[in-house]
């Protein structure tokens, strides 16, 4: 089990010194979508340059042009890219084939996907690394958490790695970790805390232990 640093709500130069503080406990780096919107591919650079050794996502969260996309994303230094689990098949399909010519990989997010175990059926059939539940922001504030998704996507997934994100916390994540991800992906729960450093680390010790 992995864990995964989502940044959302900071700048490039922000994001550096959060990655700075906590790179030693935390296993990906995620540009949110946020910072896409606000500092575009730049950010994925500027990231993938400043440490070059670490995994990073580009969280575009794809929904057309999947191939086209993620070779952009390639070419700015993403390892992983995200895809919306609601887009096309070809969509989907266009991205793992681009991804696997760039030596990358695909993440496809669950977000208000419907009929959640007869999707991830058909989009594991479809050769993507991860498929990953995911309460945003919106579903947070009406107190809906992944872990119950999370179960129905293992249950069918037989190829895919599984991930699970959305408010995660320190007192939260022995909830996520039981659900057995191989991703854990938390925002606020470091970025948001008091001391970023301590908070990861302690996630971190937390995943070995089980």
């Amino acid at each position: 089990m992995k864990l995964q640093l989502a940044l959302d709500l900071v700048d490039i130069p922000g994001a550096l010194e959060v990655v700075k503080t906590v790179e030693a406990f935390v296993d990906i780096v995620e540009i949110g979508t946020p910072i896409v919107i606000n500092e575009g591919l730049h950010a994925v650079k500027a990231l993938k340059e400043a440490f070059p050794s670490m995994t990073v996502l580009a969280d575009l969260k794809v929904m057309d042009a999947g191939g086209y996309e993620v070779m952009k994303a390639s070419e700015a230094g993403a390892d992983i890219i995200t895809v919306l689990g609601v887009s096309a098949d070809s969509t989907i399909s266009g991205a793992v084939e681009e991804a696997r010519r760039q030596g990358k990989q695909v993440m496809v997010d669950m977000i208000n996907v419907k009929d959640i175990a007869a999707r991830a059926a058909e989009i594991d059939a479809l050769g993507v690394d991860y498929i990953c539940v995911h309460s945003g922001y919106d579903h947070q504030a009406e107190g809906i958490n992944s872990f119950q998704d999370l179960a129905i996507i293992k249950s069918v997934v037989k190829n895919a790695k599984t991930a699970v994100a959305g408010g995660i916390k320190l007192d939260t994540l022995p909830e996520a970790i039981k659900a057995a991800p191989d991703l854990v992906i938390v925002g606020g729960g470091i970025t948001g805390a008091a001391d970023m450093a301590k908070t990861a680390s302690q996630m971190q010790e937390l995943i070995a232990q089980r």
